[in-house]
């Protein structure tokens, strides 16, 4: 059995016993802020086993994709060099809130267990929390009772904190044979040598008070989970996860990629084939459900998963992008089951090659340093803590890539020695007000004083150049045709950030002009200014004047503050459940993600866009305060984004109704919007819708093409637009009634001829 027979028939098992069939929600958990990313079956009904939710089902199953790659549960430096551990996986699972329990839940287990997963009955041992006489007996229907193993808390007691629901678990281990070990029972084969679990039934029955006192629940219910992964391993008798056939074909594809054949038993190579083949799947499945590798959170995860993949592709001699020559195996092999895979391959393809890119001419920089650094630490096994700061100084890695670096070469890291080289280079920062152009080409953005922003309410402002930026170094000069990065003490470029792009202008001084293309961010409080010399020549501590194109600048806020609306009109006309999901403002135009079940209806679109509309002709005020952030976190009426983080004070945008928390540049009224214009509804990830809109002049200019194409249908029709409309229906009907004629015409005609030939068919017989 392959996994998708397996996946299909678990889920039709309990469809059939009445358990309403629900999609794996995304990835990205919108809706709880407590998760990096959804990591458990239960998590998307959280809130039904809290009793703060209602379903239209009490029963259900799902086989839910998830990911471990942070916090608490995080197998990311294990992957690849065991054979069980990985950071995607699929959970089968099913679910009773409030209606069966633990007699009905052990039945379905059995059932599934023996006739669905078709392990031998004599071959299963289930464990009981020691304390649940209740599981222990029923258990006995099925087994002897010398195969149940009681277990303690730490193994057989699920809660979901240290307060709220809890309950005893109950586990299912396959026996594998006395020839992988003489341990008689799971609790005296803690490696899982002998026994391995495949299934975990949680029976949620208490409610743990700030005490720890156990109340029983009013309404007690199941939550189970079993990898699916672990399922097919076990049901094909093979002693990896890796040799299952979604994990295998991804190997067998790096195979093909690369010419080098997967042997296990090569302890050099064979852990390559594993981490890129399961990587490719969290990086896939990730970006599918919006997002994206990047600097902070998620994204800086996600980064990190794919640089992991990158280095081990190095290991087999991949020395340009290759993570987007997989993607069509992965998908033969689950977008039947996960059509999000398919309809997002090309965004998957593109972030996947970029992200590649960008971190093969990192490596290209840094290569021989990385390598030197590796051969250093080999006699003593540790990465000194000289070295790491060093790569983290001029090669740009972070410290915690460096720990997963080390892990994977099988050394440790002088962490200690690291923290007092960073220390004692942010004192020396602190304390030099000018920095030499030797200084500046061996420290990282940190090690620059903030850049003063001040385009809030400036469009030009006098600035110092700080350091320049070309071709990855740090220079004195840069000079005309020469492309690079600005760094000022300040300036009036808003840099790209929060779904905002980044402002376009020049950057003048005595010498030469600089045209900026685009601001980024590359620390919290820097600004670089990217762009080309288009004439002359700047250098360091240079005064310049930086001008914005203040004409694409008024664009953008026009968009961004009417995402705000538009934010503020879904929620109105969709409901509450609307999150947004991210967004990107450019001046022609923007795009809005959000969490919602379904398309919107034509009405739906058209009340939204009402809505929006209606605020912007009652020119409201664009207001902006800033608030301290423990107060703006309690209030209701101001939105705020699972994910940002805020400092101790905050920036809150207002526009009548609509208040967020924002550091963008808005718009001074609603009314200078002029008009909003929705020109595409479509989905992005499962549960993930995304919007495109223009506004003002490019709305205008939308609604004038359509005029224009109205106009000419008339034109055609020999009518005008009043009663082009009446003109079409008359063209459909009289098209109807053409099309009855006719047939009743070739019936007439069949008939006659029919008439015509019978007395010839009669007098032949």
């Amino acid at each position: 059995m392959d996994s998708q027979t397996i996946r299909r028939a678990f889920l039709h098992y309990f469809q059939e016993r009445g358990h309403a069939l629900v999609s794996s929600s995304p990835l990205l958990p919108h809706d709880d802020p407590t998760l990096l990313f959804t990591n458990a079956g239960m998590n998307q009904f959280k809130d039904l086993f809290l009793g703060k939710g209602q379903a239209s089902y009490q029963r259900a199953v799902t086989s839910q994709k998830c990911l471990r790659v942070g916090g608490k549960h995080n197998d990311l430096e294990n992957v690849g060099h065991t054979t069980r551990h990985l950071t995607f996986f699929e959970m089968l699972g099913n679910f009773s809130f409030g209606n069966y329990f633990k007699e009905q839940a052990i039945a379905f287990a059995w059932e599934v267990a023996t006739q669905v997963f078709g392990f031998p009955a004599d071959k299963i041992y289930p464990t009981v929390f020691v304390l649940d006489e209740e599981a222990f007996a029923l258990w006995k229907k099925y087994v002897p009772e010398s195969r149940i193993t009681r277990m303690g808390e730490k193994d057989n007691f699920w809660a979901m904190g240290d307060t709220g629901p809890c309950g005893p678990c109950s586990e299912l281990y396959l026996d594998r044979g006395t020839e992988l070990s003489d341990a008689p029972s799971p609790a005296e084969d803690p490696d899982g040598k002998r026994f391995i679990e495949f299934w975990n039934l949680v029976f949620m029955q208490y409610n743990r008070s700030a005490g720890g006192e156990l109340q029983p629940l009013p309404n007690p219910s199941i939550d189970t989970g079993a990898g699916l992964e672990r399922v097919v391993m076990l049901k094909r008798n093979v002693n990896s996860v890796f040799e299952t056939d979604i994990l295998r074909g991804l190997i067998e594809g790096v195979e093909r990629l690369s010419g080098i054949p997967y042997r296990l038993e090569d302890q050099k190579l064979s852990p390559a084939f594993r981490v890129i083949a399961d990587h490719l799947r969290t990086l896939a499945f990730a970006i599918a459900d919006g997002v994206a590798p990047g600097n902070v959170d998620r994204g800086y995860v996600l980064r990190k998963v794919l640089r992991r993949a990158v280095r081990y592709g190095k290991v087999l001699g991949f020395e340009k992008p290759f993570l987007a020559d997989l993607l069509p195996t992965l998908i033969q092999l689950m977008g039947e089951d996960y059509p999000e895979l398919k309809k997002r391959e090309k965004i998957i393809a593109e972030i996947l090659t970029q992200e590649e890119e960008s971190f093969f001419r990192t490596l290209k920089r840094g290569g021989n340093l990385l390598r030197e650094v590796i051969e250093r630490a080999a006699g003593s096994h540790k990465i000194s803590g000289v070295d790491a700061f060093t790569l983290k100084d001029t090669y740009g890695l972070p410290f915690d890539e460096i720990q997963l670096l080390a892990i994977d070469s099988h050394l440790e890291v002088d962490v200690e020695g690291f923290q007092k080289l960073e220390q004692e280079a942010k004192l020396r920062s602190k304390q030099s007000q000018k920095v030499t152009h030797h200084e500046v080409s061996t420290k990282d953005y940190q090690s620059f004083l903030p850049t003063k922003f001040v385009g809030y309410d400036q469009d030009q402002a006098t600035a110092k150049i700080l350091a320049i930026l070309k071709e990855g170094e740090w220079v004195d000069r840069i000079e005309e045709g020469e492309e690079g990065a600005l760094l000022l003490d300040r300036t009036p470029f808003y840099a790209e950030m929060g779904g905002q792009s980044g402002d376009i202008g020049s950057i003048t001084g005595i010498n030469g002009s600089f045209a900026v293309e685009n601001a980024k961010s590359p620390y919290t409080g820097l600004t670089l200014h990217w762009g080309k010399m288009k004439q002359g020549f700047l250098s360091l501590q240079e005064g310049t004047e930086a001008k914005l194109d203040i004409s694409n600048r008024r664009k953008i806020e026009k968009n961004h503050s009417a995402t705000h609306l538009l934010h503020y009109a879904l929620a109105q006309v969709l409901g509450e459940h609307v999150k947004q999901a991210g967004s990107w403002v450019e001046g022609d135009r923007f795009r809005f993600d959000f969490s919602h079940h379904k398309a919107l209806t034509p009405d739906e679109i058209s009340n939204i866009e009402s809505l929006v509309n209606t605020l912007i002709l009652d020119n409201l005020p664009v207001t902006t305060e800033e608030i301290p952030y423990n107060i703006a976190k309690g209030r209701s009426d101001i939105k705020q984004f699972f994910g940002e983080k805020y400092g101790d004070q905050v920036r809150v945008v207002g526009m009548g109704p609509s208040k967020e928390l924002c550091g963008g540049t808005h718009a001074t009224s609603t009314g200078t919007l002029g008009l909003l214009k929705i020109i595409k509804e479509g989905s992005i990830a499962s549960g993930v819708r995304r919007i495109e809109a223009v506004t003002g002049e490019e709305a205008l200019k939308h609604y004038k093409k359509a005029e224009s194409t109205l106009l000419h249908i008339a034109d055609l029709l020999k009518g005008s637009p009043e009663n082009i409309l009446a003109k079409v229906k008359g063209l459909i009907e009289e098209n109807k009634n053409l099309q009855k004629n006719l047939q009743e015409a070739k019936r007439g005609q069949l008939k006659q001829q029919l008439l015509e030939l019978s007395p010839q068919m009669e007098g032949g017989i």
